[in-house]
């Protein structure tokens, strides 16, 4: 099943660490199968709000994503996002084509 590293960041400091953290990431994905979903763009917010960037990434699997996280290449470039940026960083499985939402309720 897909899984999704998701990061919703706040106060990012847009500097040298950063923009080597940005330079390096899609090489930490690629060996994983990881792909940017969502990255940079504007959110639209239509109830509450939304301070911060989200960002999506899609895995094949829960291995490949805590494999990415895990590994010595994230790791190393790791400290350059967290030392700049404040966030909530999570691992989520996504659903089949089939899901409905009904599914959820008891059966």
């Amino acid at each position: 099943m897909t899984t999704y590293a998701i990061a919703k960041l706040r106060h990012v400091v847009m500097g040298e660490a950063i923009a080597e953290y940005l330079q390096r990431i899609d090489a930490t994905l690629e060996p994983f199968g990881g792909q940017f979903r969502v990255h940079g763009a504007q959110a639209q917010v239509l109830e509450g709000t939304w301070p911060g960037d989200l960002i999506i990434i899609e895995f094949p699997d829960g291995r490949a994503a805590r494999a990415w996280y895990a590994s010595s290449a994230y790791q190393a470039i790791l400290p350059l996002r967290t030392e700049n940026s404040q966030g909530d960083v999570i691992l989520i499985d996504g659903v089949s084509a089939d899901h409905c939402a009904a599914d959820l309720l008891p059966a």
